[in-house]
């Protein structure tokens, strides 16, 4: 997963968020499969901050984001979720998912690059982000 220049967005990741995908991620069948080592990646290189210091328009857990593909002028609108409650007829799109590790910690207006199932190219503008209250 890239940028339209290249290089990964940089991402801002809660630190609750980071408690809970770290302790996921310490279950031995995550945490050795390609999805869990993506998803160890993108956290390594994320700027941590406190939930109530998230800014505003950032995916976070739970987050539901609106998005467009710009190659293909698609509308498009995701739940970012833990594994257990993927749901792809709603939109619920697992943290594992590659897209829903590459979603993780994008800002409004951020671009990713990302070949969907049956190698689609999409690139991806998110468009705006509907985060979950604050507890």
């Amino acid at each position: 997963m890239s940028t339209a220049s290249g290089l990964p967005p940089s991402i801002t990741v809660s630190s609750f968020d980071m408690n809970q995908l770290e302790a996921m991620l310490e279950s031995p069948a995550v945490e050795q499969s390609p999805a869990g080592k993506a998803l160890a990646h993108e956290l390594e290189r994320a700027t941590v901050v406190d939930r109530d210091q998230m800014p505003e328009g950032v995916v976070m857990m739970h987050s539901r984001v609106e998005c467009e593909d710009e190659l293909q002028g698609e509308k498009h609108e995701l739940t970012l979720v833990y594994p257990r409650e993927a749901d792809v007829d709603q939109g619920k799109v697992s943290i594992l998912a590659p897209v829903g590790t590459a979603l993780l910690g994008l800002a409004v207006g951020q671009t990713m690059d990302w070949d969907a199932p049956g190698g689609r190219k999409l690139r991806l503008r998110v468009t705006a982000v509907h985060n979950p209250p604050k507890h």
